[in-house]
């Protein structure tokens, strides 16, 4: 049993950008699906596609991005809330990430969003992840 699927989602990708993969499997939430929206939007994977497999079971693969000097686009990609310690944030603290290149990844009652957006809808939230 699988106590953070976002945490073992993150360090899929992680471990295939690592080994220079072209493509990551990942476990299917729903969550999950909201957080790699953000990353493709703001173009830190090339795309993904829920794939339905055997009993049900649904996975994700994901097609990760890379430079010309084929190094990966993520730098770091960080779990921050977790299931024994939840990290909330107001809109306000919301406003940049690494002077505005990176994106802090939130999950609002607008779904899951990056931290541009929750900010200009002035919205705070639980923060799932940082990527830059």
């Amino acid at each position: 049993m699988m106590n953070d699927i976002i945490a073992d989602a993150l360090t899929r990708i992680r471990n295939a950008a690592m080994r220079k993969l072209e493509v990551a499997t990942l476990l299917h939430s729903n969550t999950v699906v909201g957080v790699l929206n953000v990353l493709e939007q703001k173009e830190y994977i090339d795309s993904f596609k829920v794939i339905d497999g055997k009993n049900n079971k649904k996975t994700i693969q994901v097609t990760l991005k890379y430079d010309d000097a084929e190094k990966s686009v993520i730098n770091e990609i960080k779990r921050v809330s977790s299931p024994g310690r939840r990290v909330y944030k107001p809109a306000t603290e919301l406003k940049s990430f690494k002077n505005g290149y990176g994106t802090i990844i939130v999950s609002t009652n607008k779904g899951v969003i990056s931290n541009d957006e929750a900010f200009a809808a002035k919205v705070g939230g639980e923060v799932l992840c940082t990527v830059w």
